[in-house]
């Protein structure tokens, strides 16, 4: 493994890590608090806290695990049905976020996958008051579409997806962003990105079938 290959990792588990932090912290005080709470109302409050992180933190490793990891019980191709469930777990849980799924293959190169859960992340996050997500994909074209009452695209993140920023100024926030970006180029595909001034958020990639020139 190169020396870039071993910072880029490293990049992704800072991102990995610092999306944790908040639902593991969570559960670490509602520990705590339980421990010194005697008030029967209490205590059922902070057990249903503790539910809640506990499934965050679920919901977020199950979606880095695919986004991010080797994913490797999955064999070369995943069930889009997992994919589906991991942008529904990561998004869907707080209802702010209203999710439209337009995916009809079975299943998607482990590649693809990967393209489409970042570009479903980074829309997302771009949704800071909540909206509407939409993901699509048919025959190597991934869309990802979001619309929302504040859309906010930090423009480094636009910079790593189209690959206009340089390796070493990636920080871990863009990983998501540039790891898009190189498996895209990769398979010999590019990546689009709108502006998002409209508020409407148009991320997407072209992914030549395989054995295709291009």
């Amino acid at each position: 493994m190169s020396r870039s290959s071993i910072d880029f990792a490293s990049l992704l588990c800072s991102r990995l890590c610092h999306d944790l932090l908040s639902p593991v912290g969570a559960l670490n005080n509602g520990i705590e608090l339980l421990a010194d709470e005697h008030d029967p109302e209490m205590r059922a409050r902070c057990l249903e806290l503790l539910a809640e992180s506990a499934r965050a933190s679920a919901n977020k490793l199950k979606f880095f695990r695919l986004a991010f990891g080797a994913a490797g019980g999955f064999g070369d191709a995943v069930d889009t049905r997992e994919a589906r469930s991991a942008i529904e777990g990561l998004f869907g849980q707080d209802k702010r976020i209203q999710l439209g799924w337009m995916v009809s293959d079975p299943s998607m190169p482990k590649g693809e996958i990967k393209i489409l859960l970042n570009l479903a992340l980074i829309a997302g996050d771009a949704l800071v008051r909540g909206g509407r997500l939409d993901i699509g994909a048919e025959g190597g074209e991934i869309v990802v579409r979001a619309e929302g009452p504040r859309l906010v695209l930090d423009p480094e993140l636009r910079t790593a997806l189209l690959g206009q920023a340089t390796p070493d100024a990636v920080t871990p926030r863009a990983a998501p962003a540039w790891l898009v970006h190189a498996l895209a180029t990769e398979m010999g595909g590019d990546v689009q990105a709108s502006d998002g001034a409209d508020g409407v958020l148009v991320l997407g990639a072209r992914i030549p079938a395989q054995g295709s020139d291009g």
